[in-house]
């Protein structure tokens, strides 16, 4: 089955998950830090090309290789230039869709707690498309990739997300971002977010750091390492 390419893209990013973080009892005071974003009619990455299932806006869409352009349970092949759809029983297939929503990712629903990279999907009209009306809306994929490793899984040092289990460095100029708590990544661990909870104040007495992780319990705390 031939497969379908995105039709051009921005960039392709490591997942370096930046975070907001408060000082509390650091001995460097308080650290802050950016979150990280990560793409079909264009296609921009962020961070390596899956396997776990969530909803998204695609979700009532018809679904399967060609229906719409990387709809959930699609997969695409590696890419550092581009991203090509291709049927997931292909040697090519390294990453699979496990959400899928219209518009910027900045306005809509966060990926998957374990989403390896996000690919953000630029509007374009070409003059061929997955349903033949010369469009490809904008949007953006939660992508999880078929093979280990896992940046997105806790402590893996990577993915759009910061959730338990993930650790930080000091990055410098107020900023962290994750790196792998096993110690293998280039940077060695220094906090470990250990636990979510709704305020600082529920967050336990050896919290060094308050992350920022968005959601129903949006404080992170991190113990120092």
């Amino acid at each position: 089955m031939r497969a379908r390419s995105a039709v051009r893209v921005l960039c392709a990013l490591p997942a370096l998950c930046a975070v907001l973080l408060t000082g509390c009892q650091s001995p460097s005071g308080g650290l802050a830090g950016g979150d990280t974003g990560a793409s079909g009619g264009a296609a921009r990455g962020d961070g390596p090309p899956g396997g776990d299932t969530a909803s998204g806006s695609a979700a009532g869409r018809p679904s399967g290789y060609g229906a719409v352009f990387l709809a959930i349970d699609e997969c695409s092949s590696f890419g550092t230039v581009s991203f090509t759809e291709v049927p997931c029983s292909s040697e090519r297939a390294a990453a699979r869709v496990v959400a899928r929503e219209d518009g910027r990712a900045a306005d809509g629903p966060p990926c998957p707690a374990t989403t390896d990279f996000v690919l953000h999907i630029s509007e374009q009209r070409p003059s061929a498309d997955e349903d033949g009306d010369g469009a490809v809306p904008q949007g953006y994929a939660c992508m999880r990739s078929l093979q280990p490793p896992h940046p997105g899984d806790p402590g893996g040092g990577g993915g759009p997300r910061t959730i338990v289990g993930d650790c930080v460095y000091d990055a410098g100029g107020g900023k962290v971002r994750e790196t792998a708590c096993d110690g293998t990544g280039k940077k060695k661990p220094q906090f470990k977010v250990v636990e979510a909870v709704a305020a600082r104040a529920d967050c336990p007495a050896s919290t060094g750091l308050y992350v920022r992780l968005g959601g129903e319990r949006p404080v992170g705390c991190a113990r120092p390492l």
